[in-house]
């Protein structure tokens, strides 16, 4: 009775209102009563992310052999170039609509979001895997981008479940499930696909799975989006559904954060395309995105690619191994040895020095193609690790700062939060005090301070937009590179797939020159 007695209290220290009907409000009620942390709204938003990030990468372990057999490359060195269309359709789809999904979700709510977003993977992923030719499969993928909207809304939606000081965890929560899924979607792709060839006494010829290869581990990732369509079902929608939401259903908190921090950043009345600070941050980061989303594509197609295309002649089950270790590497990466790195030496070093070293890296693969036995597995594992932890470096630093002080997450429109930034790897976000700035991120902080508080939301939305667009361009350039490069293999200057890795190099030369002065500008904060 005391306990109640306090939190009623506080309540009305607060004056805060709840509108009977209003399922924001019923949400902010739980969270002021119970201070606990939210644990079963944590499981939720944990396997919604987990079964949006597993179709995303499961297929590339077998792309390359799902092509063949559409027997729609008229020579192998073509093969390349359609798998890069496939790959990229779902980022394009994404770029074409997360804007809008964005804004469907602030009027509507998360949850129809969320809920649709997961049946669609159910849908068109399961449909992917029945794909009977080329046409069939890159509309799968492009609808399967097009039509899951929630990656945007479920990182609001993990925000505004819960309590202010267990923000942090539901950030990290969801960083971890998208790992995870990064890390299981290339295992479930390489080890399952083909089921017909690799366990004959399991999946009989002439059985279902094979006659569609690439069905099976499909239909594994379907499965378990039906499972959290069905747990979605006990979601909890947090969007306000009243009139008077800004002060009275969000408190007082929120209000003075926001107006704390709306004097951080450029002019309110600047034109974003004409921020130089900010459009400058995510044209570098859009380079890089587009280097990595190509170096993934080639290196799935130059494993499986035969021997005397300068390929390893792989199976999808060697490719999901690789990418499996280097995904589990790249996380323990993230959690132990990062962070130490990224204070001593602070993240533009960090991404430099990342640059330098990743283009080394990938001088040597071609190299690489000319090993084999225990030694290439060791060392392509260990090459793989390091690339992707390059990778990651360049665009995701941590500083974590021990601070007494309470975390703010700064809301906009809707509660979307504005300072927190999608990663291809994870999500990041910005920590305000008053006096302290706590990094999460390397090219995404400085989008942050180069706009005021009001502008973050459509900055974000550039911002998204833009690398999606390079994200699809990537695998779709990648393939088509890696094409070319098989097709020129006695070639004088740089044969076969020295060209491939040459052209990914320079790429990142481009990026790296631009993380310097004049190009990229970093406007201080005020305040």
């Amino acid at each position: 009775m005391e306990n109640d007695n306090d939190h009623r209290e506080a309540l009305l220290k607060k004056n805060k209102v709840y509108y009977e009907n209003c399922p924001g409000c019923k949400v902010d009620y739980r969270k002021d009563t119970q201070t606990g942390i939210p644990y079963k709204e944590f499981f939720f938003v944990w396997i919604v992310v987990l079964g949006t990030a597993l179709p995303i990468s499961s297929l590339f372990p077998f792309l390359y052999f799902m092509i063949r057999d559409f027997h729609i490359a008229k020579r192998v060195e073509d093969i390349g170039y359609y798998a890069g269309y496939v790959g990229s359709a779902y980022m394009f789809g994404r770029a074409l609509t997360s804007y809008f999904w964005g804004v469907f979700a602030d009027r509507y709510g998360r949850k129809p979001v969320i809920v649709f977003g997961t049946m669609i993977v159910l849908i068109f992923n399961t449909l992917f895997g029945l794909s009977t030719n080329f046409w069939m499969a890159i509309s799968m993928r492009f609808l399967l981008g097009c039509l899951n909207g929630l990656l945007g809304p479920i990182k609001a939606y993990a925000i505004e479940v819960c309590r202010h000081e267990h923000q942090a965890l539901a950030l990290s929560l969801i960083s971890t499930a998208w790992g995870v899924g990064l890390v299981i979607g290339p295992a479930l792709g390489g080890f399952l696909a083909q089921p017909a060839e690799k366990y004959p006494n399991l999946f009989p010829q002439g059985s279902l799975f094979a006659r569609f290869p690439y069905f099976l581990p499909c239909l594994c990732i379907s499965a378990f989006a039906a499972v959290v369509l069905v747990v979605c079902c006990w979601l909890p929608e947090t969007l306000h559904k009243h009139a008077g939401i800004n002060e009275e259903a969000y408190g007082s908190d929120e209000k003075d954060i926001m107006q704390e921090t709306d004097g951080i950043g450029s002019d309110s009345n600047e034109s974003l395309f004409k921020n130089w600070p900010l459009m400058s941050s995510i044209i570098v980061y859009c380079v890089f995105s587009l280097h990595d989303m190509a170096y993934t594509e080639i290196f799935s197609l130059w494993a499986v690619s035969p021997r005397q295309y300068g390929g390893l002649s792989f199976t999808t089950e060697n490719v999901g191994e690789i990418l499996s270790v280097s995904g589990f590497g790249l996380l323990l990466f993230q959690l132990t040895i990062y962070p130490k790195v990224e204070r001593i030496l602070g993240h533009l070093t960090v991404s430099r020095i990342s640059a330098v070293l990743a283009i080394l890296l990938l001088s040597c693969y071609p190299s690489i193609a000319h090993l084999s036995g225990l030694s290439l597995t060791l060392l392509l594992n260990c090459a793989s690790i390091l690339k992707n932890v390059f990778s990651i470096s360049l665009t995701s630093n941590v500083e974590r700062k021990k601070n007494k002080k309470r975390v703010y997450e700064v809301i906009s429109r809707s509660s979307i939060i504005v300072v927190m930034w999608k990663n291809m790897d994870g999500y990041i976000f910005l920590r305000l005090d008053k006096h302290v700035l706590s990094i999460i991120t390397g090219l995404f902080i400085l989008q942050n301070n180069a706009v005021s508080q009001h502008q973050r939301g459509a900055a974000n939305g550039i911002s998204m937009t833009g690398m999606s667009l390079f994200k699809a361009f990537g695998p779709a350039g990648g393939g088509a590179l890696f094409s070319w490069g098989q097709s020129r293999r006695n070639a004088s200057f740089l044969p076969g797939s020295e060209m491939v890795f040459f052209v990914l190099n320079i790429v990142e030369v481009v990026g790296l020159l631009m993380t310097f002065k004049p190009f990229l500008a970093i406007r201080q904060q005020h305040g």
